[in-house]
């Protein structure tokens, strides 16, 4: 089964577990663009939800197929969330933020009282880190910020000169919907995930 197909039957059965009446979080990528197909298909056939986009890409798709759209503050508790990852190991730790929509679908993961991480066959790993691991910074104090995100990545032996800041095809520093830039991280392994994870959020 090819990758395509694999996203798109997970993306499917995702929007199978949305229910009449649902706030549902509308995740950024490949795999959860399937999902939003299909939640529009449904509700093109009387499905009555809101959805509230983790991404400007996300909320254009959405709204071209007739998904009402609820902004976060308004909605305040989403019930599910559909979003993919670009990692997940067995414990289900991932490494999210390849479409730089990070921010946004941790706010919107954090405001969820469910969510579905939808994968094909190729994102499962036995440790994660082959990935790079994007992490979004403001522009302002961003070098200070970087250095201090390095001093944590040292503090777990993932060693230095890690980050790097993306970059668009022009060459000119990416900025994220929020106007932030995202910085790339590759370690090859990251043996304490949670670990890693608390420290970089201090």
């Amino acid at each position: 089964m090819s990758a395509d197909l694999e996203k798109q039957n997970a993306g499917i059965a995702a929007a199978e577990l949305v229910c009449d009446g649902m706030v549902v979080g509308l995740g950024t990528g490949s795999t959860a663009a399937f999902a939003i197909r299909a939640l529009g298909a449904r509700v093109a056939l009387g499905l009555k939800i809101i959805g509230v986009p983790t991404s400007r890409v996300s909320e254009e798709l959405a709204r071209g197929l007739g998904i009402p759209i609820g902004d976060l503050d308004d909605v305040g508790t989403i019930d599910l969330t559909i979003d993919g990852a670009d990692e997940i190991d067995s414990h289900f730790n991932m490494i999210k933020g390849a479409g730089a929509a990070l921010l946004r679908e941790k706010l919107v993961a954090l405001a969820s009282s469910e969510m579905v991480a939808i994968v094909d066959s190729s994102k499962y790993v036995a440790c994660l880190g082959q990935f790079a691991l994007p992490i979004e910074v403001v522009p302002f104090g961003e070098k200070t910020t970087a250095r201090r995100l390095e001093a944590a990545c040292r503090a777990f032996g993932l060693g230095d000169n890690a980050l790097v800041l993306r970059h668009n095809k022009s060459g000119t520093p990416l900025l994220t919907d929020q106007g932030n830039h995202i910085y790339d991280a590759r370690f090859g392994r990251i043996e304490d995930a949670q670990g890693l994870a608390r420290a970089l959020d201090q």
